[in-house]
């Protein structure tokens, strides 16, 4: 490529010759009919309803659309669209590039931000997609090239000059890869989510049987010391909603990893969701002589428990050990219920792993605008990987090493 030609932007994108497929924006998700949007992803979650609740006060630093693809008869596909300002040094969580860009972010913000178009939600852990099932296997790559030139004609009237299709999981890659690698995006690794695995464990002791004798041991004598702790399971939070908020930005605030707008949540989220997901949403409250010392957010699909959000008062929920008794709590409402995965987010790897959990990879697709700045990207991609700063998983690398 000649030295004009990576000066140059890339040039705006041009229908598909003979594309029965036409893809544009929407508001936000609440312009797609809640069956169309359900219609790949029955069960979920963190599908529409939830989608939805996030739009309706999001936070000040975010705009959230939509975009869609549609044929003749309709929908076909869409996905969730933000814009935020991002902070170049945002994978930098551990070692001398987070404490570079930290300093120069201090003194120039300016020069750490770029207007970032993201494809995704910033309130999940895996980018909300929707192809419907009537699009035939020969027709995705035809509807996800449409995708795609929607959302670069989005980012161009937003003057945003970074696109990063958000948290990309395996099925989703499968579907997406070969029209964007096409269009010249760049995967870099995002943070891994935590997945336990309970088949075949049908009780606590099963379960335990898995782990290795000193954590077996350690658990052991948590659950013995957890007289004094009560455990409540909920689906509503009225009265309690100040005192859940309160717990999760104290949780939030003492974190050993930053990862600025992405850490805020939509106005009054947690009762919001509790609404809108009924019993799909369940909150599990931990109590200490009475005072609420610790909350889990739980939402249930049709295989898994995703434990969403911790929040956690200092020092009673540590004094007390109820990081390690919600773990185990969760483990058993996973098999009172009958669901085989209990899923842990995107951070705390170290207790994860050692508590059994495996790790399920997911990359985002990244492309800016300008092509000599997008061959930079290129080039530093392994060096923008996010596991590869993150200070959990960095030690159990050096742990791990020979």
């Amino acid at each position: 490529m000649s030295h004009e030609a990576l000066l140059a932007p890339w040039p705006a994108s041009v229908p598909l010759a003979a594309s029965a497929f036409t893809g544009g924006t929407m508001p936000g998700i609440r312009a797609i009919e809640k069956a169309d949007w359900d219609a790949d992803r029955p069960g979920e979650s963190e599908g529409w309803d939830y989608l939805r609740t996030c739009e309706i006060d999001p936070p000040q630093a975010m705009e959230l659309a939509a975009v869609t693809v549609n044929d003749g008869s309709g929908f076909v596909a869409g996905a969730c669209l933000f814009t935020l300002k991002y902070r170049l040094d945002t994978p930098f969580q551990d070692g001398l590039p987070g404490r570079v860009g930290a300093a120069i972010a201090a003194r120039a913000p300016g020069l750490m931000e770029w207007r970032m178009l993201g494809v995704g939600s910033p309130f999940t852990e895996r980018c909300p997609l929707s192809l419907h099932p009537r699009v035939a296997p020969g027709e995705r790559r035809q509807v996800a090239a449409a995708l795609c030139q929607a959302v670069e004609a989005q980012a161009r009237r937003q003057g945003a000059s970074l696109i990063a299709f958000k948290d990309l999981a395996a099925p989703d890659l499968e579907r997406l890869s070969p029209a964007l690698s096409a269009a010249g995006y760049v995967p870099i690794e995002s943070l891994p989510v935590a997945v336990l695995d309970l088949a075949g464990c049908r009780d606590l002791d099963a379960y335990l049987a898995r782990l290795s004798a000193a954590t077996r041991k350690d658990l052991r004598r948590k659950l013995r010391r957890a007289g004094k702790v009560d455990v409540e399971w909920r689906t509503s939070i009225a009265g309690i909603e100040r005192e859940i908020g309160a717990l999760y930005e104290s949780t939030r605030t003492r974190s050993q990893v930053r990862y600025g707008d992405f850490e805020e949540l939509p106005g009054d989220y947690f009762p919001r969701i509790a609404a809108a997901l009924g019993g799909q949403a369940v909150f599990a409250c931990y109590r200490v002589d009475g005072v609420l010392a610790a909350f889990n957010l739980l939402l249930i699909e049709g295989d898994r428990v995703i434990d969403k959000f911790l929040g956690m008062a200092y020092p009673l929920g540590p004094d007390h050990d109820l990081y390690a008794l919600s773990w185990l709590e969760n483990v058993r409402f996973c098999q009172r219920i009958g669901r085989r995965y209990l899923q842990t987010g995107q951070t705390a790897y170290a207790s994860k792993l050692r508590f059994g959990s495996a790790l399920e990879p997911r990359v985002h697709l990244v492309k800016h605008r300008n092509r000599l700045i997008h061959q930079a990207i290129r080039l530093a991609a392994p060096l923008l990987s996010f596991p590869r700063w993150d200070p959990d998983l960095r030690r159990e690398r050096e742990r791990r090493a020979p």
